[in-house]
């Protein structure tokens, strides 16, 4: 499996960056796609997750109502839409892939495979 991120950068508060993650090499008949973040000196968090039909999503705390989890099967693509970027949302981004929805959701997040992040920096 391969996973690589794209898309990050730096934005000023309020601002929206869409990050994209490339998958490659997943066979689970089954499995989940999410984003974690992780900034410096903090522990892994997670953000968000969707099912492999995209039927089911669900946002941890700091992402609901802001971010959007999405994906598109033909590319083999998964997709974050950040909007209303706060500083604290300052992290790497990573995507990663998981057999169940929980361990992506779980604090830390679990997964079976990530990519190497994408870096959101969001100024004041």
């Amino acid at each position: 499996v391969q996973l690589q991120e794209s898309g990050g950068g730096s934005v000023q508060s309020g601002g929206s960056l869409k990050l994209s993650c490339a998958a490659s090499g997943v066979t689970y008949s089954r499995y989940f796609m999410g984003w974690f973040r992780q900034a410096p000196g903090k522990e892994r968090e997670p953000v968000a997750i969707i099912n492999s039909d995209g039927s089911t999503t669900e946002y941890a705390g700091s992402a609901k109502g802001r971010f959007t989890i999405s994906q598109d099967n033909a590319k083999n693509t998964l997709y974050l839409q950040m909007n209303t970027l706060k500083p604290t949302d300052t992290a790497m981004y990573y995507c990663a892939v998981a057999e169940e929805g929980w361990w992506l959701l779980s604090q830390p997040p679990d997964y079976n495979y990530c990519g190497q992040g994408t870096q959101v920096t969001v100024s004041s």
